[in-house]
Order: structure tokens, then sequence, then C-alpha cells
């Protein structure tokens, strides 16, 4: 390779190359080792925005992959020298190849503090000319990043090369303790998601929220973020829909001795198909809620030392006061009722007795203590106890031990209701679907798109006649069972499933079948319905119970309303649009009685579906 004749000390071989008797040394003497090119696309358009170069050793030996390798490097003290060797013998391929685009380059931070130190980045920058190749297209990827000692060396070390126009990346993001800290020091152009994060995205809610925190993170350090790992198209469209600027992977093209011009069709095709990705969704609600967001009644606190004279004072100054804290240095020890305690202090000669005794004889010696950051539904547990003390009393609020506030039982409830709801419009909790914000979400998604999408509103005949006569538990599984028959019904991947509330669900189809699927489902629902009633209502085809107006009357047994509205491009220009004519189509569905009521047939290919 030409490179080793060059008048560079950069691209000396070492005196443990030179005189190794290990495999190793071997091929680094013998130009044995040889780079490989990896393709590192746009993934809005699919275009080849660059390459990362690899090493590869001698094709069908033990040496071949870049991990035996290392392996080796290490066994014989040669990582310096591989590194370099590696690094060089790419840049001086590509070019020769002349390519167009960046070419990303693996070096360890350790190696690269070592070779600007011993040569300065005027010789690095010189030898990168000398090879036929442009600074400003070269981007040295920072390796091994998490075994930085001296992070602030390394910044400052750089600083030379970036002003020579060569760019920096950062590696395998997410995987070492130093990551987010040399990435707010470095403040590189590129930063690399590592795989653990990109794998099986399209299936985990936690990845996919860690990967749109990163991009808040970019967004400050105005950095670019590549995905690394891409390996299957849903993994793809979640990546893309989620606006990652470029991606790297296996699916878009695997690490050649010549570089890609182009990648794989299968992932071209995906790139260029404007349907988008159904985002996974958490399958639990979280806790919303702490009691940190509830109000806290901000009260005066007696001592221990308190009389039964100043704690009537205080409580007759103070009449919306329901109770009152006994605190000694900052810790709770006891609550005083206020009720209880003024029908005592009323009494007859109480005063003239124990009025200069301390209060602490009123007191409640264990008090509920709750620490502010519990969470509410933790809580629950105050409301559904025996002790009912709790709600009238209520309970001492307490931050890291040290007292903050008292808390009502009726304030409990209200905010426990409150974070409920909250919760039920992000994920209904009886199906774990996802509820009305990810469904205005994902619909506004699907406009900006410009893609046609049909949306559906399922709705259950007869449902209310089932729920009074057979009872809420039997009511709860009927809507359970018509989540369960919707989803295996929709492509997942394709096909948004949301519950608005009670037995109304709200799907959103990209599968140009989804005619089809719609009448599946309505026929599944019928079948499965008839298992939850009674063997007589079966044979009787339904039920006899009391209308709304509490009239007798006969109710078929539960079947299975769709209003579907086809949203071509255009058509529609919002979420709340969208919604409200999917459910007039529900409206004409449940005037007809049962399956499926189409709104407005469009000539587009998803109406011809019909």
């Amino acid at each position: 390779m030409k490179v080793w004749n060059q008048p560079n000390h950069l691209t000396g071989l070492s005196r443990e190359v030179l005189e190794g008797a290990g495999p190793l040394a071997g091929l680094l003497r013998g130009d044995g080792l040889h780079p490989v090119y990896q393709p590192i696309a746009c993934l809005k358009d699919g275009a080849i925005f660059a390459h990362e170069t690899l090493i590869r050793g001698p094709q069908g030996t033990s040496l071949q992959s870049p991990a035996e390798l290392f392996k080796a490097a290490t066994l014989e003290n040669l990582n310096f020298d591989l590194e370099n060797v590696s690094a060089i013998s790419a840049v001086d391929r590509w070019g020769e190849m002349r390519n167009p685009g960046r070419l990303f380059v693996n070096i360890s931070a350790e190696v690269l503090v070592e070779v600007l130190t011993l040569h300065g980045s005027e010789a690095l920058v010189e030898l990168i000319k000398n090879l036929g190749v442009f600074p400003r297209m070269l981007v040295l990827e920072i390796t091994e990043h998490e075994r930085v000692a001296d992070m602030d060396n390394l910044a400052s070390t750089v600083e030379d090369v970036r002003r020579a126009g060569v760019s920096l990346a950062l590696d395998d993001f997410g995987d070492g303790r130093s990551s987010l800290r040399l990435w707010s020091q470095l403040k590189p152009e590129f930063v690399k998601i590592d795989k653990y994060f990109t794998k099986d995205i399209s299936q985990h809610a936690g990845k996919l929220k860690t990967i749109q925190a990163l991009q808040q993170i970019a967004a400050i350090f105005d950095t670019d973020l590549i995905a690394e790992g891409i390996e299957t198209p849903d993994d793809l469209r979640v990546l893309r829909d989620l606006g990652i600027p470029y991606g790297q992977g296996y699916l878009m093209g695997r690490p050649a001795t010549d570089p890609l011009r182009q990648i794989e069709p299968e992932a071209s095709s995906i790139l260029r198909d404007r349907r988008v990705a159904v985002f996974p969704e958490l399958n639990k609600i979280s806790q919303l809620g702490h009691l940190r967001h509830m109000s806290v009644i901000e009260a005066p606190v007696a001592g221990v030392e308190t009389s039964n004279d100043d704690l009537a004072q205080m409580l007759l100054s103070a009449p919306q006061l329901h109770a009152v804290a006994v605190v000694d240095a900052g810790r709770p020890v006891g609550l005083i009722n206020r009720a209880q305690f003024l029908n005592e202090y009323s009494k007859l000669y109480f005063r003239e007795v124990w009025g200069r005794k301390s209060c602490m004889m009123h007191a409640n010696r264990e008090p509920r203590l709750v620490e502010r950051n519990h969470k509410i539904e933790e809580l629950l547990g105050i409301l559904t106890s025996d002790d009912q003390r709790y709600l009238s009393e209520g309970f001492i609020v307490t931050e890291n031990g040290r007292y903050a506030g008292l808390g009502t039982g009726d304030q409990l409830v209200r905010s426990v209701t409150e974070t409920r709801i909250e919760a039920a419009r992000h994920a209904n909790p009886l199906t774990f679907l996802p509820g009305n914000v990810p469904i205005s979400q994902h619909i506004q998604r699907l406009l900006n798109s410009g893609a046609a999408f049909v949306a559906c509103y399922a709705d259950l005949n007869n449902f209310k006649p089932f729920n009074d006569q057979y009872g809420y538990w039997r009511g709860d599984e009927m809507i359970r069972l018509l989540a369960r028959v919707i989803l295996s019904h929709c492509d997942t991947q394709r096909d948004f499933v949301g519950h608005v509330g009670g037995d109304d669900f709200l799907i959103l189809f990209q599968s140009i079948d989804w005619h089809m699927r719609c009448v599946r489902i309505v026929d599944s629902l019928a079948a499965g319905a008839l298992e939850l009633f009674d063997p007589q209502a079966r044979e009787a085809g339904g039920i006899h119970t009391d209308d709304r107006h509490g009239v007798l009357r006969f109710f078929p047994c539960t079947t299975l309303s769709i209003g579907a509205v086809v949203a071509d491009p255009g058509h529609f220009l919002k979420a709340e649009d969208v919604a409200t004519g999917a459910a007039e189509a529900k409206h004409h569905a449940k005037k007809a009685g049962n399956g499926l009521f189409v709104l407005g047939a469009s000539n587009s290919t998803w109406a011809s579906a019909l």
C-alpha cells in the first residue's frame, strides 16, 4: 500500500510491529488488512450521506472479523498500531476511489489524544490532504469514550483538528458512563445512538421515549443523530417518523469493499412509503401524579411544649384549620384534631386545671405521615382503610422527613380523581389502549404525512341492556373482548387502535385491505359476544330488560357497528375534523343496526377496496 512509503512520521510502523512474532504483527507488516465501507443514509429521502469505514483481516482466516483483530491487538499490545493502520489505510483507499460524501473513521479517544499530543494537529491534517481527502469530508468517530480519564484534555486537544475542518462524532452513545458529559464538552457534529436503543424500537415504548429525550439534547447542542443497527422495516419506519436525520444498519447496506452508491431497495421503498409508523405505547398506565402536585395546607404548627391555652388561641385565630401538627426539631411527632380538642377545652374547669399543660396530651402520637413525592395512586390505602380517622383528621405531609404541611381526605379524593382522568386521556384503564391524547396525536401525524388513511369508529349495539342485565364485571369483559378482537384483525405496525372511552373505539387504518378487516371484526365480535350471554339468552337471541325509559323490552344479543370515513390527502385539515367525520359515520352505522357503514366513499384506491 502506497501510504507506507510517504514521508510522514504518522505512517511509520512501530518497533512492536516490525519485531513482533504474533499473527497480527505479521498482518500489519505484510499489508494483510483491508477496509470496508458501510453506508449512512438520510432517513428523509434515502440518499447516501456518508460511509463508515471498518477494518477486516484476510478472508477465511481467524482474524477476518474486527472483534478477533482487536482481541489479537490486546494480546500483542498493538492496539495503537491496529487503529493507526486501519484509519490510514481506509482514508488512503477512499482518496484513491475519489468517492463523494463524507467518511466516518473510527478512532478511540485514547489513541486520538496520543496522536495529537505526539505529532500535533497540523501533521494529521497534512496527512489527510496527502491521502487525497478534504478535511471537511472527514469525520473522526470517537470510540471507547467511556474510558476517557481527562475529558478536559480531550476537548482542548481536538479543537485544532476541528478548526481545520474535520468533524467529530461520538460512537455508541448510551453505552458508556461519561458519554453525556463528553457530548456537552465536545459538542460533536454527530452522535451515533447505540443499537441497543434502536433494536426493536417499534415494539418498546421505553426505547422510543429515550430516543425522544436524546433528540431534545441534540437540539440543545445542535447535533445530528445517527441511528445505528437498523435491521428491520418496522424499526426503520419508526426512526424515520421520529425525525432521526440519519441511519445505518444491515437493512440499508452491509459493509462492502466497494462503497454502495445506493441503499438497498427494500430500505429505499420503506423510506418512500408515506404511510406513518404506529408508535409503541406504554402498555400500562403510568402512575401519574405525585403529592407534590396536590394542594398542601401550609398550616402553623405546635411544639411539644405548646400549652393547651396557646393551642386554643392558634385554632381560634385560624378557623379554617381542621388540625394542628405537633413538630419537634422539624420532625412531626403528633397531630391534634381541632373538633376533639376544642370540645375538651370548652369543658368546665378545663382551662384552670389543664390550660398551661402541654398540648401533647391531646395528640395522636402515631399520625399518618406521607412523603411529598409519594405517588397519589399509592395513597389510596388512606381512602380504603378501615381506620377512617385519616379522612376527617387528615394526615401530615413531609419532605425528606421534615414537616411540610397538612393534607385532607377531600383533597386526596379530588387529586386521585383528577390524575386518573388525566391518565385515562393517555391510556384507557380498562384496556390499556391509547386514549384521546395519543389518538389525536396519531391522527395529526397521518394528516401531516399527506398519505390516505381510513378512520373507523366502532361502537357496540345493545351494550347498555347487556351491562344492566349482567352487571359491570361482565360489561367490562365485553369491552375487553372488543379490544382483543380489533387488535387481532389489525396490523399493529400499520393500524392504530385507540379506546375513546366506554365501548367506543377508534381505528386508524393504513392497511389497504381495511374493509375486509372491518368485516372480520364485526363477525368475530358477534360470535365472541354470544359466549358472554347465559344459555337461555343465547337460545332466545337476546334478553328482556328495561329500556332507558323503564319499559320492559327485548334486546338482541350484542353486536358491533363500525362507521368509516376515507381520509384522502387534503380532505381533512385537523384531527378534530377526522374524529367528527368518523363519529358521523358511526351514527349512520348505528341507525343501520349492524355492520360497516362507509361515509362519503371517494374515488381513491382506499375507497375502491370496498
